[in-house]
């Protein structure tokens, strides 16, 4: 249970150091928010808790392509908060990334990638 609570502790210490940095630098958070941090301390848990290499490596891999489809909702998001405020740009946004996902699941499915 201690070990649980050390990975909670220090994954969430993760997304506040980058939403603190972000506070004051919108390209130093950016930066290190771009940064793969959660899927390396995902596989860093992973590794310590002796999980199977071809597991570890199946994340990586399908991390790979799940990020994808989530690119176009950070180019337009900027552009709708100016328009729509916060929550009805984040609203729209991840309906967008959900639209974007299935569209690229099945494009990857023609490559014998199944996403799904």
């Amino acid at each position: 249970m201690q070990w649980l609570f050390t990975k909670y502790l220090i994954s969430a210490g993760v997304v506040v150091v980058i939403s603190e940095v972000a506070k004051r630098s919108g390209k130093l958070g950016g930066l290190m928010a771009a940064l793969p941090l959660i899927t390396l301390l995902s596989m860093v848990w992973m590794y310590i808790e002796q999980a199977p290499e071809a597991k570890i490596a199946e994340q990586a891999f399908f991390t790979f392509w799940y990020v994808i489809p989530t690119l176009p909702m950070f180019l337009v998001f900027p552009f709708l908060l100016a328009r729509f405020g916060f929550w009805l740009s984040m609203g729209i946004g991840a309906a967008l990334t959900i639209t974007c996902f299935f569209v690229f699941s099945l494009v990857l499915r023609q490559f014998g990638i199944e996403l799904l």
